[in-house]
């Protein structure tokens, strides 16, 4: 089964995603930030997918931590996701930005564009 890792630190959007993604028939790995998430992919980076918060608390956001997944997975998709975020970042073809609240069309639509399938 494909694997997907939730980066959110907000506990009800990090469960909404959870069973989004879980119902579209993933496995989902949560992380509550960024610092938690590296340490996930540090001992496991088999996932199809990070899903992750742009803002979050911690010295570490959803962008340094794309930064450091193009740097390490160059070819891993990201799909940053937002409600607040005054930037916006810079994509590369393997990423997407995901204006919140969001509806899960808008999220399987970005999916099946970066070739993401359970």
């Amino acid at each position: 089964m494909a694997r997907i890792l939730v980066v959110e630190d907000e506990m009800l959007i990090r469960e909404l995603a959870f069973e989004d993604f879980s119902d579209a028939g993933f496995e989902v790995v949560l992380a509550c930030d960024a610092s938690e998430a590296m340490g996930v992919l540090e001992t496991d980076d088999n996932f199809v997918l990070v899903f992750t918060d742009i803002r979050m608390p911690g010295s570490l956001d959803g962008l340094d931590l794309g930064r450091h997944i193009r740097a390490t997975w160059p070819h891993m998709p990201i799909i940053y996701a937002t409600g607040f975020s005054d930037v916006t970042p810079e994509l590369v073809p393997t990423e997407r930005l995901l204006k919140k609240p969001y509806r899960y069309a808008e999220l399987s639509t970005m999916l099946s564009e970066l070739g993401v399938r359970p």
